[in-house]
């Protein structure tokens, strides 16, 4: 929902929600920076998503982009088994980030684990400077073919997959990033920010970045997932009940 669709609701001041949202947003970050750690994991999917914040960035100045205007990428790790969210970043999509995001990840699990990613050279290098010898590393290419319509807001139709094995030994089985990139559309339209052609984007990288903590700490703690039926952050072990929305509130006051 967007911020004057909420205030038109609640008869709240514009300024009021988005310093709830900034402050809430900071207090879920650092809730999951704190306590989303030592997990078991065995199978990581890996993917980074779109999105842009002010305009798109064919359309910002190099001043609008010191304030951090343009494209922005949300990168993501998610347990295949538990349907954790085990890291996110928001960022640019480049090796210094690639290589900062995987350092979280590896912050986070305590087993080896078996990780996929999609072709995104930057994840090479970022996963054995991370992990080294130490994980199962697989990259899954999607083929996609020369379609005769306007494709400008999403590729061509998916004509095959490859694989490629970059380190150990992961299981053929497992390779995949379908979990993942569908927690992905699962926040494109729960936030109306990241939709692709909308006017609810959001004006400061500062909300934009508190928007997706908040999405993700809901995702985690609140959200009972449909297929394994309790949340996931429940099934990973590091909750022991369903949080209610004034457990997630009440964060404000630690």
């Amino acid at each position: 929902m967007g911020i004057n669709a909420v205030c038109r609701m609640t008869g709240t001041s514009k300024p009021t929600v988005l310093r709830l949202l900034s402050e809430l947003g900071q207090a879920c970050f650092s809730y999951h920076d704190a306590n989303v750690r030592h997990l078991h994991c065995k199978r990581v999917q890996c993917d980074e998503m779109w999105s842009f914040v002010g305009a798109k960035m064919k359309n910002v100045s190099e001043e609008k982009v010191a304030q951090g205007w343009g494209d922005t990428w949300t990168w993501t790790a998610l347990d295949a088994d538990s349907k954790l969210m085990v890291s996110y970043l928001v960022g640019q999509r480049g090796p210094a980030w690639a290589k900062a995001f995987m350092e979280d990840v590896a912050s986070r699990i305590d087993s080896r684990i078996q990780i996929t990613t999609d072709g995104l050279r930057a994840y090479a290098e970022a996963v054995e400077g991370v992990f080294g010898m130490d994980v199962d590393y697989a990259m899954l290419i999607k083929l996609y073919g020369n379609d005769s319509f306007d494709t400008k807001y999403s590729p061509g139709e998916c004509i095959g997959t490859r694989t490629a094995v970059l380190q150990g030994k992961p299981d053929p089985r497992h390779i995949s990033t379908s979990f993942v990139e569908r927690q992905n559309l699962t926040m494109r339209m729960s936030i109306r920010r990241l939709t692709r052609l909308t006017n609810g984007h959001s004006k400061k990288l500062a909300n934009h970045e508190a928007a997706i903590a908040l999405h993700y700490m809901h995702y985690n703690f609140c959200r009972i997932h449909s297929t394994i039926r309790v949340t996931p952050a429940m099934e990973a072990g590091i909750s022991d009940h369903v949080w209610s929305l004034n457990e997630l509130v009440g964060l404000l006051e630690n």
